[in-house]
This record gives structure tokens, C-alpha cells and sequence, in this order.
């Protein structure tokens, strides 16, 4: 259970029934939050903060939660009745995200031995629906997850909320530091920035090339040593050009200084855009985002920043995520496929096997050949997700694919790569994500879901596409007309 980030459990009741049932409340209260700390489905602390019963506590409490800067969301109980006008300024003034659950200490009605005392006293139910009608007045976004308290089942739909709401909150952090501009008439790496900082919170802005080939310059013997010795130790050399693997390294080296002392979680660069630097990053981007940081490739700064957020939703999962992006077609028939790649940098954090550093030519960009990592990328389920602006406003897009290994060796593409096929198969899905306005390029997650990345658009108020099994060109026309007359 990580302890950078907590949750705030509420629990709400009156004073209506006496000393003795808010002590059974609390009780019980404290009992549950104690369980959820140690089951292995809620990831981050449940933290009881205690039961509340007036105006004045709710508001104090809350506002507490908005100034606390690790705690990540607030959930909320109705254990009794807990009459919903007391609570109408502190939601109001709420701004952590916020997940009410219904469930019920016990499991079963005591049938032979109910009485009017324990029916006021486990009256969630009843509780829940008052404070329920209470947010659906305010217009208040929430999560509301019904089931009981130690059921697995619901336990693990908490822990996936946990994971969106860490979202959402740090995306209220992000900082991205653009070295040079994006790819010349390219649209999709285009976008307001200024809107992205008033809707998700990113910081985004660039830096001189310039600069960073001059630290570059500056790297120490030393240093470079040391990351010589973590590549040998995570990866298989599989040239004779070591220089070139130098140059990454020192390439890796700046990069980390510039991100840690301008406190950025994110970065991108472009292969046009290259002033002094003798190599594009490639080894160098791909091993610095396998420590979580997000990249995009280009200047596409909508992905590099979101990559970051999915890593810090996946801390503690272990399948990985990365920058992808789709390159080409397969349409063997019954066999249909997307090979997804980039010319240097995806995420080693996908790798099905220990990567290979090679050197080859770029053929873009008019630099010397750059070291990178070649390999190929796991199998099983996974999202492509991407964001888009829509023009005062953005979307995200959720495309459900199969990934599976390649159908043979590549001796003539010395990229990292995936290979995948769309929900609900390759023509619908193509359909789909383009007439979304998808880009191509995407952050693939194996450890997220869907879920997890709808429950984030909503808490931060963004349009939400899921392409899956179920998609039809049809349906998906009616919800993208929906979609811009709620969101305009």
C-alpha cells in the first residue's frame, strides 16, 4: 500500500438517535476502514476521518481535504440517516474528487431479532439515498459504487476509482518541458495550451534545444559511467558502437537534470528540431520513461503528459505502459492487425523480453545514427488512449485491443514494437478512432482499463469515447453528436 497518497472516509449520521448509536457508528466505521487498509484490492490508504453530524463539521472536514495536498479524494457513508441540507456547503465547496458508497455494515437482515433500534440505527440505505438526491441537486460529479463493504468485488471497484482520482489530482501537477516546437504542419501535436491548463491543470511550455545541447556538453565522466552501468545492467549490448550509446547516455543525463530541477514529469522533442545535438534521443527517451516520466514524440506534448498521468495510475501494477504509435496495417484476411511502433521511442517498461540496444541510421532528422532499444512488446489485453482538442475543449478516446506477438521476425526493422488487434475488429475500430479524431500516436496501457480511464475523463470534466466489443459506426455517431451539444 503506497503511502504518497491517502483517501478520506466520511462517514455522515444525526444526533437524532443518541450518544450510544453515533459510538456504534463509529465503531463500525473505524472497523471497515481498518479492513479496506489491509485487503490487497484498495491500494491507498483508507483513512477514517469520523462520523459527522452538522454543518459546520462537513464544511471544516472538507475544506481540510481540498488543502491537504496527499490526500487524493474523499468517500463518503451514510452508516444512518444523515440529513443532506448540513452537507450542501461542504460539497459545494468540494474540489478533491469524491466517491460515495452504499453498502451496510451487516450483510443480512437480522430477521428474529429486529427491532425499530437497530433498523434506525443500519438504515444505509435509507441514508444513502438522501445524500444521494443531495449531490444529484448540486450537479456534483461523483463516483457511487453499491455492493458490500467486504466483498472483493466491491472492494476492487474502489481501489480502480483510487486509481482515477490519483489521476486526476496529479494531473493538477503536470508540468511538461517542450525542447524546441512540434513536427511543421502537423495537427494533432497542435493544441491550446491554455485551455489544457485551465481543464487538466497541465503546465506546458518550451525550452531552447540550444540549452539542453549545452548541458549535454557539461555531463561529467562520472555520470556517464554510472548510467553506462545501469544500461549493461538492464539491457543486452548488441553493437560495436559504443560511442553512440555514450551519446545516449549523456543525452539521458541532461534530460534528468533539467526534468528534476525544473520539477517536470513530462518531455518532448522533435527530430526537426535538433540544433547542436548530434543524435535525436532514443535509448536516452526510452530508458527515462520506464522511470515513469512521459514522452512524446514530435512536440506532441497532449501525450507525453498523459503518459505521465497513466504512470502514476499504474504505480504498483506491473504489466506496463508506453508511448506507441500506429504505423501500418496488416489485412491478411482472418488475420487482420495493426503493427503500432516509432522510429526509436517506446517504453522498455513493455518489453516481453530483456531489450537489445542497436545502432542504426535514422534516415530523419540529418544526425548520426542513434543507439536505441529493439525488442518486442507483451501480449494480452490492453487500451490505446489519446487526447485530442476539440477547440475549447478536449476528448479523450479509450480503444480496447488484443495484443498479440507479431507473426514473423522483422530483420529490416530494428524498431520496439507491438502488434494489436481493435475492438471490435480492424475496420469498425479504424472507423471508429478516426472518425473520433484519434491520433496516431497513443499511450498503450496493459495494466488500465477503460474504466479506469472514464472515471478520470469524469472527474475532470472532459468527453470520454470507449471503443470496444459493443461499438457500432452507428451508435457511436449518435454519442459523438451528444457529445458536442453537452460539452461545447
Amino acid at each position: 500500500m503506497s503511502n504518497k497518497y491517502e483517501f478520506w472516509f466520511v462517514v455522515g449520521s444525526q444526533h437524532l438517535y443518541g450518544p450510544k448509536v453515533l459510538k456504534e457508528v463509529a465503531n463500525h466505521s473505524k472497523i471497515m476502514a481498518d479492513e479496506f487498509n489491509k485487503s490487497l484490492s484498495i491500494p491507498y490508504h483508507f483513512y477514517f476521518k469520523g462520523v459527522v453530524t452538522s454543518t459546520e463539521e462537513i464544511t471544516s472536514l472538507l475544506l481540510k481535504a481540498n488543502n491537504t495536498s496527499n490526500c487524493a479524494g474523499v468517500i463518503t457513508w451514510m452508516h444512518t440517516f444523515s440529513p443532506s441540507k448540513m452537507w450542501i456547503r461542504g460539497l459545494d465547496l468540494l474540489t478533491k474528487p469524491y466517491l460515495h458508497i452504499t453498502t451496510q455494515f451487516n450483510r443480512k437482515i437480522p430477521y428474529d431479532s429486529i427491532d425499530m433500534n437497530f433498523m434506525n440505527t443500519n438504515q444505509s440505505a435509507h441514508g444513502d439515498r438522501e445524500h444521494g438526491f443531495l449531490s444529484a441537486r448540486l450537479r456534483k460529479k461523483r463516483k457511487i459504487i453499491s455492493g458490500y463493504w467486504e466483498d472483493d468485488s466491491m472492494r476492487l471497484r474502489i481501489g480502480d476509482w483510487m486509481r482515477s482520482a490519483i489521476g486526476a489530482v496529479f494531473s493538477k501537477q503536470v508540468k511538461v518541458m517542450r525542447l524546441g516546437d512540434n513536427m511543421r504542419y502537423v495537427a494533432v501535436t497542435e493544441g491550446d495550451k491554455i485551455q489544457a491548463e485551465k481543464d487538466l491543470g497541465w503546465s506546458v511550455n518550451s525550452y531552447g534545444v540550444g540549452g539542453f545541447a549545452n548541458v549535454v556538453k557539461k555531463v561529467s565522466i562520472d555520470k556517464l559511467e554510472s548510467k553506462m552501468e545501469e544500461y549493461k545492467e538492464k539491457y543486452l549490448f548488441d553493437t560495436t558502437n559504443i560511442k553512440s550509446i555514450e551519446y545516449q547516455a549523456k543525452l539521458e543525463i541532461a534530460l534528468e537534470e533539467m526534468i528534476n530541477e525544473g520539477g517536470f514529469h513530462a518531455y518532448t522533442n522533435s527530430f526537426e528540431d535538433l540544433y547542436e545535438l548530434e543524435q535525436l534521443p532514443g535509448l536516452a527517451s526510452q530508458n527515462i520513461m520506464s522511470k515513469g516520466y512521459g514522452f512524446g514524440a514530435e512536440g506532441d506534448w497532449k501525450t507525453a503528459a498523459l503518459e505521465a498521468i497513466m504512470g502514476e495510475m499504474s504505480k504498483g501494477l506491473k504489466k506496463g505502459l508506453s508511448f506507441i504509435e500506429d504505423y501500418t496495417y496488416h489485412f491478411e484476411k482472418d488475420n487482420e492487425a495493426i503493427l503500432g511502433a516509432h522510429m526509436l521511442e517506446v517504453s522498455p517498461a513493455i518489453a516481453v523480453d530483456k531489450p537489445k540496444i542497436q545502432v542504426h541510421d535514422l534516415g530523419i532528422g540529418g544526425k548520426n545514427a542513434p543507439a536505441r532499444l529493439v525488442f518486442k512488446a507483451k501480449t494480452g489485453s490492453a487500451i490505446l488512449v489519446t487526447i485530442i482538442d476539440m477547440g475549447g475543449r478536449f476528448r479523450m478516446i479509450v480503444h480496447d485491443v488484443m495484443a498479440i506477438e507479431p507473426k514473423h521476425d522483422m530483420p529490416n526493422l530494428p524498431v520496439a514494437c507491438a502488434m494489436w488487434k481493435p475492438m471490435p475488429d480492424i475496420n469498425t475500430g479504424n472507423e471508429a478512432w478516426i472518425r473520433c479524431g484519434g491520433t496516431h500516436h497513443s499511450v498503450i496501457s496493459y495494466d488500465l482499463t477503460a474504466q479506469h480511464m472514464k472515471d478520470f475523463a469524469e472527474i475532470m470534466g472532459i468527453e470520454c469515447i470507449h471503443i470496444n466489443k459493443q461499438t457500432t459506426i452507428d451508435e457511436l455517431k449518435r454519442i459523438l453528436a451528444i457529445g458536442d451539444l453537452i460539452y461545447k
